[in-house]
């Protein structure tokens, strides 16, 4: 499953469709958003509220691709842009996605602006919700937590995407102390879950200086949990559940544990001995998308040659 949050300045009407058409063929569930943002201009920033609006309109009632309402980040959006944003917003049965206070100079933007903290001002505007997901949350005071744990949003914790930046650690350490349930992304710096999981795992503990923060079993809730009570609610079934009624979505994990496994050690095995390289086969809404770990839907040699004849041409304009 992939949310994606996209932008594409230069190409803006009609770009969801293009993702939703490479998903569709690749066979992958998708939750897909535009970011809107002012960084462009208040006409391509009208463009992408209206492509959100478009996609998730025609998408109401489909069980494989939803739309959300993108947002950039607070930092580009004027009082102006983020009224528009909510107004278009109203009826539609969706929530924002936007980075939120990711880097500190996010807080000192909207301190600027508003006088108030990240969280406070989108609270203050009506981005925040249920169905929101505020990425990042790096910046964060104990105030702005206990209003996302108060709306419902849903926080998304991208570890290695934060590192690369260095904008700093997210106190998930403290949310889940307070209640909230952040999930585990990516922000695009890798599709590794697994690796993902693992540096989750390691870097809270460096950072509290404490090995005994965020065992394994409290990742695997991150992971699987608290991202599948969020994609739950953009889809009328269960995901990510072995029971009956839910969705056919399975992995297929090739791991020979050399230790006895059980419910309880579990999260350790998957910290400690599993990898994505084991991943075997993937089976989406009841179809087998992978198998022995060669896409089945798509030409692969294909594909990887045409990235790297596009990559040439890009770096030829450069």
């Amino acid at each position: 499953f992939m949310m994606d949050h996209h932008a594409s300045p230069y190409s803006i009407k009609g770009s969801l469709e293009m993702l939703e058409k490479a998903y569709r063929e690749v066979g992958v569930r998708a939750n897909i958003a535009y970011e809107v943002s002012d960084r462009d201009g208040l006409d391509k920033a009208r463009e992408g509220i209206q492509e959100n609006v478009d996609f998730i309109k025609k998408h109401e009632g489909d069980e494989f691709i939803t739309g959300s309402f993108g947002l950039h980040a607070q930092l580009t959006l004027s009082d102006e842009t983020l009224e528009a944003c909510v107004e278009a917003a109203k009826g539609l049965d969706t929530g924002f996605h936007i980075h939120t206070a990711e880097g500190v100079e996010d807080v000192f933007d909207s301190l600027s602006k508003s006088g108030k903290r990240v969280v406070e001002r989108l609270w203050d505007h009506g981005i925040l919700g249920p169905k929101t997901i505020a990425a990042h949350c790096v910046h964060v005071n104990e105030r702005e937590m206990r209003i996302l744990k108060e709306t419902k949003t849903n926080v998304v914790h991208n570890p290695e995407s934060n590192m690369n930046n260095a904008v700093g650690v997210a106190p998930v350490v403290r949310m889940l102390e307070l209640g909230i349930k952040p999930a585990l992304g990516t922000d695009g710096f890798t599709m590794d879950m697994f690796r993902e999981a693992k540096v989750t795992f390691v870097l809270h503990k460096l950072h509290t200086s404490d090995p005994r923060v965020m065992g394994a079993e409290k990742v695997l809730e991150m992971l699987f949990n608290n991202n599948r009570e969020i994609l739950e609610k953009y889809y009328p079934k269960p995901l990510g559940k072995l029971v009956k009624g839910a969705y056919a979505d399975l992995v297929v994990i090739d791991y020979v544990p050399y230790t006895p496994m059980d419910e309880g050690n579990f999260p350790w095995h998957f910290i400690f001995g599993m990898d994505s390289s084991q991943v075997r086969t993937v089976i989406v809404d009841g179809k087998v998308v992978m198998k022995d770990r060669h896409l089945l839907t798509v030409n692969e040699d294909e594909i990887f040659e045409k990235a790297r004849e596009l990559a040439k041409a890009l770096w030829e304009r450069l």
